[in-house]
This record gives structure tokens, sequence and C-alpha cells, in this order.
């Protein structure tokens, strides 16, 4: 309902508190790197999980997710049909050929940091890399309209037809998961407004010079239908596809979108 109420703006934050955001940022895609480098066939998800909490502990910085409405770990370990909030478990190794999504954040001097990527654990079915491969390029040309004087459903119809391209350009059929999508970001995780990732463009509050918004697609093979598991947290989809789920916390400035939640050494 508020997305039509044209007055309202997404909260800008001054360039002092947007230092302090990618200050957090850069724990997170620290961990998600050192995490990336250690998954290997044989490693478990709860091994991942723990290298994740060491690294942003050691960083000075708290693990944001570890007991976030009573979650239980410090990054969400998502698995092949897993789509989102899988649970690291020292029962779950990872195989050669499984697609890993991790979603991670930290909370460092009050600011959060909130970011995802997914990779393969050796050699992926072709299909399964042109999925991850499309995923990250959306979630590139969505970050394009993190600028002054867009309105937020500009992200969302960006993602909406960045998905379609995709098809073509990576030749593969997507499904975009129904029901989920980025956030506000600042002092807390969760922030206003939900960002659907499809819909009509021009609708919405406005985004201002410094306001923040974490971006993630969430793309699979198949449907897009999805499921929680009874644990509370783990999406699933519901016919079995694979997904794959990128997202960074963005600002909008003058000279463009500002990504607060940069990999190690540039990385994606």
């Amino acid at each position: 309902m508020g997305f039509r109420r044209k007055s309202r703006v997404i909260t800008p934050r001054t360039p002092g508190e947007l230092d302090a955001m990618q200050a957090a940022g850069e724990i997170v895609g620290h961990a998600l790197t050192t995490v990336r480098e250690a998954a290997k066939p044989g490693v478990s998800t709860k091994d991942l999980d723990l290298i994740a909490e060491t690294v942003i502990r050691d960083s000075g910085a708290i693990p944001t997710f570890l007991g976030y409405e009573g979650f239980p770990a410090s990054i969400c370990a998502s698995v092949n049909e897993v789509i989102v909030h899988g649970i690291p478990s020292p029962e779950r190794y990872l195989d050669d050929g499984d697609l890993v999504s991790i979603d991670c954040g930290a909370t460092l001097d009050g600011w959060v940091g909130d970011s995802a990527l997914t990779f393969g654990v050796g050699e992926v079915a072709d299909e399964v890399d042109a999925l991850n491969k499309a995923t990250e390029w959306v979630l590139e040309q969505a970050m394009k309209k993190m600028m002054p004087g867009n309105r937020l459903t500009d992200i969302s119809h960006a993602v909406q037809e960045a998905t379609h391209a995709a098809e073509q350009r990576f030749g593969v059929i997507l499904g975009i998961v129904e029901g989920y999508g980025g956030h506000g970001i600042g002092r807390n995780m969760h922030e206003d407004p939900f960002v659907p990732n499809e819909g009509r463009g021009g609708r919405g509050p406005r985004i201002l010079e410094g306001s923040v918004l974490a971006i993630e697609p969430m793309l699979c093979l198949g449907s897009g239908e999805n499921e929680e598991l009874s644990d509370g947290w783990t999406v699933v989809t519901v016919d079995g596809g694979v997904a794959s789920h990128w997202e960074h916390t963005v600002a909008a400035t003058s000279s463009g979108p500002r990504i607060l939640t940069p990999r190690v050494g540039g990385q994606n």
C-alpha cells in the first residue's frame, strides 16, 4: 500500500554513516570469500559457518544472523534446491557438483552489512553454471538503478527485465523465486522498504542521495514456487530446481551506485 504514496522516500545516510556501513560490509565480503575458498567436497556447511564466524569476530564485529529471530548460525548455507535460510549442519557435507549459496551479515559499531554469493563445488552441470552466472549478472544490472531520483520498483523492474534478458544471454530458462526480495538496511538488518524482485517500475518511495538497500535476486531452474520446511527457516523450490542467490548492500550516490559490501581483492 505504501508503494503508492509518492511522497515517501528511502531514508538517506550521511557520508560518515555510509563509511561506517562499508566498514561492516567489508567484513562480510571477507567472510564470504574466505568461506568460498574453504568450500571443498567433504567440508560440512557447519564448518563453513564456523569459518565465517571466526572471520567476523576476529575483525571486531558481531555475526548479525546468529540469534536473529532465533536463527542458530552466523551464515545461511543453502545448497542446490535450498533457496535461502539454509541452516548449517555438521551432517551436510558438500559434494562435487553442488551449488552453494552463502548469505552473511556482520554488525560493526551498530551498523549492519549484508551480502550473499553463490558458487559451485568442483565441476557443476552446464545448466547450473549458467543459472549462477545469470543471477550474478542480474544483480549487476539491478544495482545500476540504485541512483538518486529513481523509485523503489525501478529496481524490481530491472531484476525482472534482466532475468528475461539473461535467459537469452546465458541460454537457460529461469524462474524468479516468488515472495522473496531485498530490503532496507542500516542499524538493523531488515528495515523498510521490502524490495520485490519483479513488478512495474516507477512506483514506491523515491531513492535519494545516500539511500541504502540490500538488493538480492534469487533465481532458479524451474517455476520459482517455493515452500518453507518444518524447521521454520529453510526455503526450498517446490519442484526441486537448483537455486542461486546473489546480494549486495548498495548506496545511491551522485557518482553512481556504491557497493558497501565489496569482496576481498575486488572479486565478485
